[in-house]
């Protein structure tokens, strides 16, 4: 079983609070391109940067954690948005996830193409309809209806995946050159309460129609005022069998673990499915906790008074 890396230990944090992730995977030290890395910091602390611009006006945990990700996405260093990974037909599918920890909603979608920031498309089927997820063409459809922005699918396609995908087709490993994967966000407003969003592109090669914990509501993605809210990153279909975002809000809510254990423990029980990945949480009294299993994971947390702190590996966590 991997042992656990990273920032277990806490910040007590008063609200707000904002974290976000870039995923979390075979992020071999040496192998990646210093400018790479700089880019990715830099998205990092730009998607900081955003969420608490919105939560130090006031705003909402749920408009905070929408705005942290859209840069993401947006941002074609990371596999969501612009730049996801592709499919074994050279395709682009999207996944994404938001989860209000005040009214305990959550919508998602699964499988989607053309919609420019699938982590808005997921606040509207929470916001707009009666449905917790929704997959497919219907939902682009219903991002038209809405105003979303679209784009044609060859806009998210970049060089660099297409890459990958041809090294993978090859049977060349292509993780090791990675400089980002699925994207989160959880945050803590000023009125108390949580939220958590996830967007991806899924797995390089994965199969069209796949889809990964992170639009599951309780895989990978889960807010609640009483426990916490938590993004999850890494080997999906471990994280998924394990139920492990909800297994941290059970261990914290009902075996009233501290939140730092149970992302732990809950990490564990990914491991015993062969799983690897980590996941940022944060808690109704501002703790904030980023373990994590695989060899690194981007991540990044900022609070009202501070400068946005980003880092990879589990001695970094830098300015």
């Amino acid at each position: 079983m991997k042992s656990i890396r990273g920032l277990s230990a806490v910040w007590p944090a008063v609200a707000p609070v904002l974290a976000v992730h870039g995923g979390a995977g075979h992020i071999v030290a040496g192998q990646l391109h210093a400018t790479r890395v700089a880019a990715a910091n830099h998205g990092l602390h730009q998607s900081l940067l955003a969420g608490m611009a919105v939560l130090r006006d006031g705003g909402s945990a749920v408009d905070a954690v929408v705005a942290a990700v859209v840069v993401l996405e947006d941002d074609e260093q990371f596999n969501a948005g612009k730049g996801a990974v592709l499919t074994v037909d050279g395709g682009v599918e999207h996944d994404a996830a938001v989860a209000d920890g005040a009214t305990r909603r959550a919508g998602a979608v699964a499988c989607v193409s053309g919609i420019r920031n699938p982590v808005r498309a997921a606040r509207v089927v929470m916001d707009r309809t009666p449905h917790v997820l929704l997959s497919g063409a219907a939902v682009v459809e219903l991002a038209r209806s809405e105003g979303l922005a679209l784009a044609p699918g060859r806009w998210f396609v970049t060089p660099r995946r297409q890459e990958q995908l041809a090294r993978l087709q090859r049977g060349c490993r292509a993780e090791s050159e990675m400089t980002g994967g699925t994207v989160g966000a959880v945050a803590l407003d000023v009125e108390g309460h949580l939220a958590a969003a996830t967007s991806t592109g899924g797995s390089a090669g994965q199969f069209a129609g796949r889809i990964g914990d992170a639009p599951l509501i309780g895989a990978g993605t889960w807010a609640d005022d009483r426990s916490c809210a938590v993004s999850a990153t890494g080997d999906g279909e471990a994280f998924i069998l394990s139920a492990f975002a909800h297994e941290v809000d059970a261990l914290v809510r009902i075996a009233a673990l501290d939140l730092g254990t149970a992302c732990h423990q809950a990490l564990r029980v990914v491991g015993a499915r062969t799983g690897t990945g980590g996941c940022i949480a944060v808690g109704p009294d501002g703790t904030v906790t980023m373990p994590f299993t695989s060899a690194g994971m981007f991540r990044g947390w900022i609070d009202a008074a501070g400068d946005p702190r980003v880092g990879m590996f589990a001695e970094d966590l830098c300015q």
